[in-house]
C-alpha cells in the first residue's frame, strides 16, 4: 500500500521522534479507509442531532480530518497504531474521533469548528439517511444513544476497529477525553454486539434519499438569492436544536391550511370515550378504548403528537408495519392514551385504521419517534393490548378495560405456572420481550390476558399490536392458553422469532400428525404453524418436526402466500430426511387427516397407503411430495 511505504520511509529519517505523516500519506488513507472512518464518527455522534444531519456531519469531520499544509508531522503513540499498520490511518481517525468528540460537547462561548454547521458536503433538497436495520440494530441505537459521547467511542473502538483497551485508553487520551476509566466502565455497560456495528443501520455511506418538503420548495421563487437561501437554512439549524419548531416540536413546517387539516390538528377535538362505554357497546376494539394516562390533559404534547403524525420532520424517526399507510388522520382521531412511560412521553391515537404511538425523550432532546399499525377488523382478542414501550429487553403493554387480570408465561415451558403482572390503569408492570432479544432460544415469554370470556395469549413480535397465539385445527382453533395448547405450542414456541416485523396479526398451531419412526425410534410428532396478517398477503406456513424426546422442533419446510394450513385448505402435506439411532436414513412424511396416499419422486422413489410415509434414502436425498385426497385432488409437499 503506497501510504504505508511512505510512511516507512519517513520513519526511517525521524529517528526517535516516531513515525511521521505528511497531507499526501493522510489523504492516500482517508480515500482507502473513508467508508470506515464516516461509520466512526457517525456512530459516534449524538443520535439527537437526527439521522440525516448526523450523516452529513460524520461526512464532513472524515473530509476536515485532512492536516492543513503540506508540513510531515510527527505522530503520537496512539495515532502510530493505525489499522493494518498504517501509522496515517491511525492519525487521521484520531483527528476524526476528536472532531466527532468536539461535537458532542454543549457549546460554551465561541463553538469550536467540528461543532458548526457544516459548509461541505451539502444535499440541496433531500434528506440522505442509512438504511433501517431490525430489532437487534434498534434496541443497539437505543443503547448507544443512552451513554456519554467518550462512552460511546470507546465502545466503537472496541466494535468497529477490534482494538484492546490498553489502545483504546490511548486514543481517547490523544482525542482528548479526560475520565477515560469512566467511559470505559459505562461502555461496559452495553452488551457487546459488535457485529451489529458492520449492519447498514450504521453505514453513512450507503444511502436511502427522500425529497424534502415539495410544497414549501415550491413556494420559493427562483429569483431568491444564494443568501436568502443560505439564511434560511442556517435559521432553521440554529431554531432546531433549542426548541424544535415551535409549539409542534419535532413537526415540519406547515404546508395546507383548510377546516378538515386543522380539526385532525386541534387536540381539544380528539375523540374521547367515556370509560364505561364498552359495557354497552355491540363492538368491543379499539374504538370502545377509553382515554387513559396522567397527561390526556396535557394541550401540548396532544398538539405535538397530532402536528409530527400530520408532518413528521427530519428528525423523527417513522415506522410502520407492512401495508400500513403513514399519511396523517383524515379527522380528529381517538386518544387512547397519554404519559410517560420509561424515560419518553408516550401518546397513542386510533382513526379507525390505524394505531399510532408517538414518543419524545423526557429530557427534552431531539429524537421523536412515530409508530404505526394497521388494526382494522380488530376483535376482542386482537384488541386486547397495545405496546407502549420497550427498554432494556422489557415491553410494558396498555390493554383493554375489560381485561381483569394480566400474567407473564414462558411458552416453552407449558407446566410452569404464570408470573402475576401489576395492572395498573390499564398499564402492565415490565415484563420479558423475545423481540428484543438476540442470540440462542432457550425462553419465549408471552402475555397471558383474563378477561369476563376466558384466557388468551399474545406476544410480541417488534410492533405495536402484539399476535394472538391460537392452536387446534385452521377454521376451528381453541385458544392457545389452554393445557392441549400450551402442550403443542412448547416445543415450537422459538420458530416465532422468524415472524418478526412482519405484520402479524394472529399465529395457529396445528398438530396434524403422529408417526412410528422406523427402527423404533420412538414417536415424531409433525405441527403447522400459521401466520396471518393484518394486510391479508404476506402469510407464512411453517411445517415442522419433532423427534421423540427432543427439546424443540426443527422448521421441514416453509412456504409464504399459500392457504395450506389455513382455513381456506385446512390440509398439509410434509417431509423430512431423518437419521435412525442405527445411523439408517429414512424420508419421513406426513399429510393430514384427508391425505389418502402419499408419493415420493426425484431421488427418493416410495409410495404409501395412507397419509403416513417412511422410506429408506440416502443421506443428502432430495424428493418431490405428492399426496392424493379422499376425494382423488393431489396435493404437493409445502414449500
Amino acid at each position: 500500500m503506497q501510504s504505508q511505504d511512505v510512511a516507512q520511509r519517513h520513519a526511517a529519517t525521524h529517528g526517535s521522534r516516531g513515525p511521521a505523516a505528511d497531507v499526501e500519506q493522510a489523504e492516500a488513507a482517508l480515500v482507502e479507509h473513508y467508508p470506515r472512518l464516516v461509520r466512526l464518527a457517525y456512530l459516534v455522534l449524538p443520535p439527537g442531532l437526527g439521522r440525516g444531519r448526523r450523516v452529513l456531519t460524520a461526512h464532513a469531520l472524515a473530509q476536515r480530518a485532512l492536516p492543513t499544509g503540506r508540513k510531515q508531522r510527527s505522530l503520537i503513540p496512539a495515532q502510530a497504531s493505525g489499522r493494518d499498520g498504517d501509522p496515517a490511518y491511525g492519525f487521521v481517525r484520531e483527528r476524526v474521533l476528536r472532531s466527532a468528540l468536539e461535537a458532542c460537547r454543549p457549546r460554551k462561548g465561541l463553538p469550536k469548528r467540528s461543532q458548526l454547521p457544516a459548509l461541505l458536503p451539502r444535499a440541496w433538497g433531500l434528506r440522505l439517511f442509512p438504511r433501517s436495520g431490525g430489532a437487534a440494530e434498534l434496541a443497539l441505537e437505543q443503547r448507544l444513544s443512552a451513554l456519554s459521547a467518550a462512552a460511546r467511542a470507546a465502545y466503537v473502538l472496541r466494535g468497529l476497529e477490534g482494538l484492546a483497551d490498553g489502545d483504546v485508553r490511548k486514543i481517547l487520551k490523544s482525542a482528548g477525553v479526560t475520565r477515560v476509566e469512566s467511559a470505559l466502565s459505562e461502555a461496559n455497560g452495553v452488551p457487546a454486539q459488535y457485529g451489529l456495528l458492520s449492519s447498514p443501520e450504521f453505514d453513512a455511506c450507503s444511502l436511502q434519499a427522500r425529497p424534502t418538503d415539495l410544497m414549501r420548495r415550491r413556494q420559493h421563487t427562483k429569483a431568491a438569492l444564494a443568501a436568502g437561501a443560505a439564511l434560511l437554512v442556517c435559521c432553521a439549524l440554529v431554531a432546531m436544536p433549542g426548541g424544535g419548531w415551535g409549539p409542534e416540536g419535532a413537526a415540519a413546517p406547515s404546508y395546507a391550511s383548510n377546516p378538515a387539516a386543522e380539526a385532525a390538528l386541534d387536540p381539544a377535538r380528539l375523540t374521547r370515550v367515556t370509560p364505561v362505554a364498552w359495557k354497552t357497546s355491540a363492538r368491543t376494539d379499539f374504538s370502545v378504548w377509553p382515554a387513559r394516562g396522567p397527561l390526556t390533559g396535557d394541550k401540548d404534547l396532544l398538539r405535538r403528537a397530532l402536528a409530527v403524525w400530520a408532518r413528521p420532520g427530519a428528525t423523527v424517526r417513522v415506522s410502520a408495519t407492512p401495508g400500513t399507510q403513514t399519511g396523517g388522520p383524515a379527522g380528529p382521531p381517538q386518544l387512547l392514551y397519554a404519559g410517560q412511560v420509561d424515560a419518553a412521553r408516550v401518546v397513542i391515537l386510533y382513526d379507525g385504521l390505524r394505531i399510532a404511538r408517538y414518543a419524545e425523550p423526557v429530557d427534552g432532546t431531539e429524537g421523536a419517534a412515530l409508530d404505526f399499525a394497521r388494526v382494522d377488523g380488530a376483535g376482542r382478542a386482537e384488541a386486547s393490548a397495545l405496546v407502549l414501550g420497550r427498554a432494556d429487553g422489557n415491553v410494558r403493554y396498555l390493554t383493554a378495560p375489560w381485561v381483569k387480570k394480566a400474567t407473564e408465561r414462558d411458552l416453552t415451558k407449558p407446566e410452569s405456572a404464570p408470573h402475576a403482572l401489576t395492572l395498573t390503569d390499564g398499564v402492565t408492570s415490565p415484563l420479558a420481550s423475545p423481540a428484543l432479544r438476540s442470540g440462542s432460544c432457550t425462553s419465549w415469554s408471552v402475555l397471558q390476558l383474563t378477561d369476563g370470556t376466558g384466557s388468551r395469549l399474545a406476544t410480541d413480535l417488534g410492533e405495536l399490536v402484539p399476535a394472538h397465539l391460537t392452536a387446534g385445527r385452521p377454521g376451528s382453533p381453541q385458544e392457545a392458553s389452554g393445557a392441549e395448547g400450551l402442550r403443542d405450542w412448547a416445543p415450537f414456541a422459538c420458530s416465532l422469532g422468524a415472524e418478526r416485523s412482519a405484520g402479524i396479526r394472529e399465529v395457529n398451531a396445528w398438530a396434524y400428525a403422529e408417526q412410528a419412526l422406523p427402527d423404533a425410534g420412538g414417536n415424531g410428532t409433525w405441527v403447522c404453524t400459521r401466520a396471518e396478517t393484518w394486510r391479508g398477503d404476506g402469510t407464512a406456513a411453517l411445517a415442522q418436526f419433532r423427534t421423540p424426546g427432543g427439546a424443540a422442533g426443527a422448521v421441514v419446510a416453509k412456504a409464504t402466500d399459500t392457504a395450506a394450513c389455513g382455513p381456506r385448505e385446512p390440509r398439509v402435506l410434509a417431509g423430512v430426511l431423518w437419521k435412525s439411532g442405527t445411523g439408517s436414513w429414512y424420508l419421513l412424511a406426513a399429510g393430514s387427516e384427508d391425505v389418502a396416499s402419499v408419493r415420493s419422486t426425484g431421488g427418493v422413489k416410495a409410495e404409501g397407503t395412507g397419509r403416513l410415509l417412511a422410506a429408506p434414502a440416502e443421506r443428502g436425498a432430495q424428493a418431490d411430495l405428492k399426496g392424493t385426497l379422499a376425494s382423488g385432488r393431489e396435493i404437493s409437499g409445502l414449500g
